[in-house]
Parts: structure tokens; sequence; C-alpha cells
């Protein structure tokens, strides 16, 4: 039987929910707390696809489904390449991270797994109230993965980049790719010369991911990915024999939106909600587990659960990055160009993990140097 009453709520199972939730369950300070996760879905179904990099083998070790140590940028004008050592760029399918994470999940007794909807989280003197159509239950603490109303209906007020996309898994009969090295952009098949990419991973000589990217301040319909897909495997693939076995698309919000505002004593906002996700990037999985690391630590030392989840000098050069291409989209392939060809991938990584000391950062700056981004420096005090 379900109880009503729980230590803690987390609203939302998806990468946020679920890596905080085994977190929780692998510390002993809170192996007695109550928990209770809740999700109208069950999460059965591969509906992304996360990559990351790190140096070593880490905790996801186990469910990596494929990792490179080589990659490429390839711009309109040169091909930049790059090792990645001591590096690993490295791919979760959800339904991986699912499987893996509710396996271990279902071990512990004080969590509970409740598929129903969320439509209300009340804060009260106490204890919050969370309500289903169905059904209220209590917890001293509730994370929450919703992301906030204000965000759609003042999205006027702040920058908004989309980073929307479609992808294919593609097979082919015969070995035609290169499993050891992946392509992070490749800018030759551009839409309306707006910041548009195609993003390659190859899982075997006769395997890929092909997904065509947008980093653009609008949407687009879904004609066009399909549009761009197809010429870019035929062009720039060479393949016109090939079967498509797995489809995933989705939208990103890059955006200075302040996510971080709407936590309060009792409620912690969590993902995407949280602004957890990189704003420059769409980069959420490293992300995310850092944050959870330094909330923890943050109950335990008895402070506010938020307390220093953000570095207010990466949001402001978050800030400036997008400020840049919602102005001037069509600048995104200078910017990735110099970004990829003036700096080694190891300062890139350390500075998108937001690692990088000051004079780490005025040399990526240097090298990015332009009116776009002197123009958006001043627009952004």
């Amino acid at each position: 039987m379900i109880s009503n009453q729980f230590d803690y709520i987390i609203i939302g199972s998806g990468l946020a929910g679920l890596q905080l939730a085994l977190s929780l369950s692998r510390d002993e300070y809170f192996q007695n707390k109550k928990i209770a996760l809740l999700d109208k879905s069950s999460k059965s179904e591969n509906d992304k696809t996360w990559c990351f990099w790190e140096q070593g083998i880490e905790k996801w070790e186990s469910i990596i489904h494929k990792s490179w140590s080589a990659g490429e940028v390839i711009t309109s004008n040169k091909q930049i390449d790059f090792q990645l050592e001591p590096y690993r760029y490295k791919m979760i399918r959800s339904i991986d991270f699912y499987s893996y994470v509710l396996a271990e999940l279902n071990k512990i007794s004080t969590i509970e797994f409740i598929h129903e909807e969320v439509i209300a989280a009340e804060e009260k003197e106490n204890t919050v109230k969370v309500s289903t159509p169905s059904q209220t239950y209590q917890a001293a603490h509730v994370f929450d993965s919703r992301i906030p109303e204000e965000y759609f209906s003042n999205q006027k007020d702040y920058i908004n980049i989309f980073q929307h996309f479609k992808g294919w898994m593609i097979e082919t009969e015969k070995p035609v790719f290169t499993p050891d090295k992946f392509t992070m952009m490749d800018y030759r098949l551009k839409w309306k010369n707006s910041t548009s990419f195609t993003y390659v991973l190859p899982i075997s000589p006769t395997k890929a991911f092909v997904e065509y990217t947008f980093f653009t301040p609008f949407i687009t319909d879904e004609t066009v990915y399909d549009e761009q897909l197809k010429r870019y495997i035929e062009k720039y693939l060479q393949l016109n024999q090939y079967k498509i076995t797995e489809t995933e698309k989705g939208i990103i919000p890059m955006t200075n939106f302040p996510f971080h505002k709407y936590h309060s004593n009792r409620i912690t906002k969590i993902g995407t909600a949280g602004g957890w996700v990189k704003a420059s990037t769409g980069y959420s999985f490293k992300h995310t587990e850092k944050k959870i690391e330094k909330l923890l630590k943050n109950i335990k030392e008895n402070k506010v659960f938020h307390y220093d989840l953000y570095n207010a000098k990466f949001q402001y050069f978050d800030k400036i990055f997008l400020k840049v291409l919602e102005e001037e989209n069509e600048k995104g392939e200078w910017i990735f160009e110099n970004f990829y060809e003036k700096n080694s991938i190891q300062q890139v990584f350390q500075y998108l993990d937001e690692e990088t000391t000051m004079a780490q950062d005025l040399k990526i700056m240097g090298s990015l140097f332009s009116s776009a981004f002197i123009k958006a420096f001043f627009k952004s005090l």
C-alpha cells in the first residue's frame, strides 16, 4: 500500500529525478528517508540520447553504449581534428539509463514509484502538499522538475535560443563508418545561413546516429529535418542504400531565463526547471551529476538546498554567447570554428565544464574576439 507521507518527493523521473533518487539511495545519510517518485510515465521507451565527456572510468560505465577518443568539427572552410585524451566522449541511450536506475531503486524498500500526473505542489509552513487527479501526498521537501509557467509566458523578456533537432539511427549492409571517431559539428549543409549543423555518432562500421541540429531563435517544420538529413546522408556520407531503425527529436531551451529564482524553502527545482542544462550548449548529463553532488552536500551541512548551485561568471558568459546567436545567428559557424580551432579540445571541455580560471577564460574570449561579441558584452551588462 502506498503511503501518503514522505520525507522527500521527487516530481518527474527523467534524467534529474532518477539521478537524484539514485544518489540519495546510495548515501548513508539518507538511508532511512522515505522517498516517492511521481511521474505518469513508466520510462519504458528509448526517448533520448545523452552524450558527455569525462576522464577515466566512472559510475555510468556499465551502461555506456559507445565512446570515442577522437573527433572532428567540419566547417565550410576547414576540418578540425582532435584527440580527446585524457577524456572520452560517451553516449548513453535513455532506455539503458532508465532500466539501470529503476532496477537499482527497486531494491530500496524506502523508495516508492507513483505513476500519476502531478497537478499542483503547494507549500505549507512545515510541509508540501503534492496533488494528483486522485490523491494528495505530503513531504517535508519536494524536488520539482516541472518548468515554471512563467518561462512560457515571459519568453519575450529573456534570450531564447532553441536547440532543436531530429536524428536517425541508420544501418547499412556494407561497412562504411569509422567507429572510433565522431563528428561534433559539420556545417557544410546549413539551412538558410542559420546556426545549423549535422552531428554524427558512428556506432559500428555499419551503424551510425545522424542528427540535424539548430541553435536558433526559431523552430522549424519537421520536414526540414528530414530533408536535411536525407541530403547530408546522400551527399556527405555518400549513401543511397540505408535503413532507418530509430528516430529521435527534441527541443532543448538555451536561455538566460532565471530558473534559479523559482526555488522556495521547501521546493527545489531540478533539471531543466532548475537551470541545470548548460545554457550555451544544451548539455545536461554531467551538469546534473555535479548539481546533485552539491545539493546533497548542502542538505547534509544544513544549508539552503540550492545554495551555491550556480556560477555567476559562467552564467554571464553563456548570456553573451546567447545574445550573439539571437542577434546574429549566421555567425554560429564562425564562432564554433574559432572556438575549436584556437583552443585545445581539453581546454574547450574544461571551459564547458565551468572549471577554467579567469586567465583561461580570457584566452578563450580572445579566440572569439569580434564586433558581435563586443556588442553582446555591453548589451548583457
